[in-house]
């Protein structure tokens, strides 16, 4: 099983560039990233010292977000937002650039809030043809454009709450434009959330998912902690064909870097 660390989520305490190192410190060999940016189109000099700390720690970068806005703040994406749509678009080529210097072949784009005074139609509309153009630029480098489900509890406003609404939008942009690479993003903290029969939708759609992300249910810390048969997941994984990346995305309890003493059995050590 191959597990890499969300550095957006984990070792916080840390400045962002020096998170990669420390993720090698405790053994990952693999990080990933919500868009580490407060800009979706930042300078040459900024994404430059994102790629060197990368690459001085000796860690792949497996999945990158698309600029999904202020995260903070509530926003969850730009994909379907009128009045953010042109970012994404400018975001696209920026993303894909990281993904083509680093070997990165996941793309994370958030679907966007409901937005007052905006026909629901009319949002999706946007979203699919912004999907598309995210899709065919990441073609161009053998990547996927991942696409996912939040809970609706922490996302009320998010439109994607269950595997099936993720499912529905891949399977409805690549009849519209004919993309391929377009895969579920498998959070399995916001579908516990959800009270999705985890198991079930694993072996639903195992053939589907392009990614994996994991932390307990509920408070979103890391696996141990709470409800999730964690074990059963991940042999439910392998057991349908799973053979891609696992992220690491919760908040832990205590230091970052004595969080992962779950981890241990499956790394054979």
């Amino acid at each position: 099983m191959k597990f890499d660390v969300n550095l957006s989520i984990l070792f916080t305490e840390l400045p962002l560039l020096q998170r990669p190192a420390a993720a090698a410190s405790v053994g990952f060999e693999a990080v990933e990233f919500w868009w580490p940016f407060a800009d979706p189109a930042p300078g040459d000099a900024e994404v430059d010292a994102f790629l060197t700390a990368i690459k001085d720690a000796g860690v792949r970068l497996v999945g990158l977000n698309f600029a999904g806005g202020d995260l903070p703040g509530g926003e969850r994406g730009l994909l379907s937002q009128p009045a953010r749509s042109p970012e994404f678009r400018d975001n696209i080529a920026v993303a894909v650039g990281i993904a083509r210097a680093t070997g990165c072949r996941a793309l994370n784009a958030l679907y966007g809030n409901r937005v007052d005074g905006v026909a629901a139609e009319a949002q999706d509309e946007l979203a699919g043809e912004n999907l598309a153009l995210a899709a065919k630029a990441a073609a161009e480098i053998n990547a996927v454009v991942l696409i996912e489900a939040l809970n609706a509890l922490e996302n009320p406003r998010y439109p994607l709450t269950s595997a099936a609404d993720a499912i529905l939008v891949c399977d409805r942009v690549r009849r519209e434009s004919g993309a391929e690479n377009l895969r579920f993003l498998a959070d399995l903290y916001h579908l516990g959330v959800m009270g999705e029969d985890l198991p079930a939708v694993i072996a639903e759609h195992a053939d589907r998912i392009g990614h994996v992300q994991i932390a307990d249910v509920p408070g979103r810390h890391q696996p141990g902690t709470g409800e999730l048969d964690v074990n059963a997941l991940l042999t439910a994984l392998t057991n349908h064909g799973y053979d891609g990346w696992i992220g690491c995305e919760y908040k832990p309890v205590g230091r970052s870097a004595d969080s992962f003493d779950w981890l241990k059995p499956h790394l054979g050590g």
